[in-house]
């Protein structure tokens, strides 16, 4: 993996993707029973994004918002964290929203036998009208320069304007040597498991390190069934579909992938492993890890991973921090990362949750 010079770069990672407002009711209640919502801020790729930004890096977001107090919402959110926004569109709002809207997802976080839930209500978003021409990529990784993108499979879903968008990306980072990846998070609500599956593999040719759950690498690798995680990781099995999958697309170099093991909605077994070079790295386990508010915690995996691979860390460390990034979103409400260096690098290395003063 050949990353481009610190020097020679205006940012070391930017993300393409949707960001929405997300209302909560408070602790674990329900959604049509609610009186009070609180206002978070969340979206796959821009989770990403900030999770980097909290941890140091300069990192930046495309998107495309309404210029109203709800896509202000989004932007001063970004901000404070660090998190560029200068590449994000914004579209006029029309006092409406008939032309354009800021999407919202309403998440209930779960507890005991009830799982959390998000119910969507993105459509004719902002960010789902964006089209190819729109954003200069070439402009954007050639001259300012980026050492990292990273795209993931709810923007494309979300209408084939930006399907064609995410591929202009990839390719443009691809043809200016940034290294790209690439989330394969799946949502049925957005789209068939056969459409997503025929998206991903038209983009997979400008991706470096791939990221999903077991299921979804095994649907894209065409082995059938659904995009659900194993009940129990079969590392066997995983190498062969990894072996496959790579076989076909010789340019991913790396594949990262989440175990998780549901014991209720507030206690998760949680580990990652990395393949890469054909070796199966393991990161610990986090075994009855008890879970605050699980969304997000698949981003903080990504974030975790891509800020080993760009400070040059060994493949292990890589995964153990991807590991750790991801279980320390488990423990605070929202989808965005509220992990400081210190925390992560204390986790990663194997620190427990003894009390520090």
């Amino acid at each position: 993996m050949n990353l481009r010079s610190i020097q020679s770069c205006r940012w070391d990672v930017l993300a393409l993707g949707e960001c929405m407002v997300r209302l909560s009711p408070p602790g674990h209640g329900r959604i049509e029973f609610a009186n009070t919502l609180e206002v978070c801020v969340g979206g796959g790729e821009y989770n990403v994004a900030y999770g980097l930004a909290r941890l140091g890096l300069r990192a930046g977001f495309i998107s495309r918002l309404v210029d109203n107090p709800v896509g202000r919402i989004i932007l001063n959110h970004a901000r404070a964290a660090g998190l560029d926004v200068s590449h994000v569109l914004l579209a006029p709002y029309d006092g409406v929203g008939r032309a354009d809207r800021v999407g919202l997802n309403f998440t209930e976080v779960g507890t005991g036998v009830r799982p959390s839930v998000t119910l969507y209500d993105r459509g004719h978003s902002a960010a789902s009208h964006l089209r190819p021409g729109m954003i200069d990529f070439e402009k954007v990784f050639r001259d300012e320069g980026v050492r990292w993108l990273h795209a993931g499979a709810i923007f494309p879903a979300l209408s084939e304007g930006c399907a064609a968008v995410c591929r202009e990306a990839l390719a443009a980072a691809r043809a200016a040597g940034v290294v790209t990846s690439y989330d394969l998070n799946f949502r049925s609500a957005l789209s068939s498991l056969d459409e997503a599956r025929r998206v991903t593999r038209s983009l997979m040719p400008y991706v470096d390190v791939l990221i999903g759950n077991d299921g979804i690498i095994r649907a894209l690798a065409g082995q059938g069934g659904g995009a659900e995680e194993s009940r129990e990781f079969d590392p066997p099995a995983y190498r062969k579909t990894v072996a496959q999958l790579i076989a076909e697309f010789p340019n991913v170099t790396a594949v990262g992938t989440t175990v998780r093991t549901v014991r209720s909605g507030l206690v998760n077994d949680w580990q990652g492993v990395l393949q890469c070079g054909g070796t199966l790295y393991e990161s610990r386990p986090y075994r009855n890890l008890e879970i605050e508010d699980r969304v997000g915690g698949g981003d903080g995996f990504c974030a975790g991973l891509i800020y080993g691979m760009l400070a040059g860390k060994g493949m292990q460390e890589c995964v153990e921090l991807a590991a750790a990034h991801g279980a320390l979103l488990h423990t605070t409400r929202g989808d965005t990362s509220q992990v400081t260096l210190e925390e992560l690098l204390h986790v990663a290395g194997g620190g427990g949750a003894e009390i520090r003063r």
